[in-house]
């Protein structure tokens, strides 16, 4: 089933989200929900708090990317193959240079700019079934997984922006919080006026 997409402005965006259980109730229909509307979103990645989830839950899926000339074969090779999910994750270092690149958000439809992150992330994380990995990953699925991470600590894209960036899109923002924007998917937006 598709979720709904909650927008920029709503509070369980900026919340920092809890752990979860092996008993979390209906965790897998859950995770089957969240990969079907991260498809139907055209995403590469989707966290809970984006449908509305305090929990501590993220998808990546690199596939779409594989196709980028920009990215040598061999980067081809792991985007076209790289899907996991991230239950309980823990980013324990960050390293190397910081390199920009343009990043959009699911429920900041329309805005995309340049951040930079650093280009190796360490993380601790467990899978759908709770078993434990500790992983290192680089270049373009290390900022997915540094993107969607943020979200579970509350933070977006557009908090990594300089003051004069945020500036520039503050109206846009707003704009999208009250349901002004086009997305080619289902949404949920904090500020729309009640139809009555």
């Amino acid at each position: 089933m598709i979720l709904p997409i909650v927008a920029y402005g709503s509070p369980v965006l900026k919340k920092k989200a809890k752990d979860i259980t092996p008993e979390y109730p209906n965790l897998s229909e859950l995770l089957e929900n969240m990969y079907e509307t991260m498809y139907g979103a055209h995403g590469v990645g989707l966290a809970a708090p984006q449908v509305g989830l305090p929990i501590r839950i993220f998808l990546v899926d690199t596939t779409p990317f594989a196709d980028d000339e920009s990215f040598t074969p061999e980067e081809q090779k792991q985007l076209s193959s790289f899907k996991k999910t991230f239950i309980n994750a823990e980013i324990l270092e960050e390293e190397g240079e910081e390199w920009a690149f343009s990043e959009g958000c699911l429920s900041i439809p329309g805005i995309n700019e340049d951040v930079f992150r650093k280009p190796t992330v360490t993380i601790k994380y467990q899978d759908e079934n709770f078993k434990e990995y500790t992983e290192t990953y680089e270049g373009l699925i290390a900022r997915v997984i540094q993107h969607e991470y943020d979200h579970i600590d509350g933070i977006l894209f557009t908090d990594k922006l300089s003051s004069l960036k945020k500036r520039l899109i503050k109206g846009k923002l707003a704009n999208i919080s009250k349901g002004k924007c086009s997305a080619d998917y289902r949404m949920r937006f904090p500020a729309a006026s009640k139809k009555r």
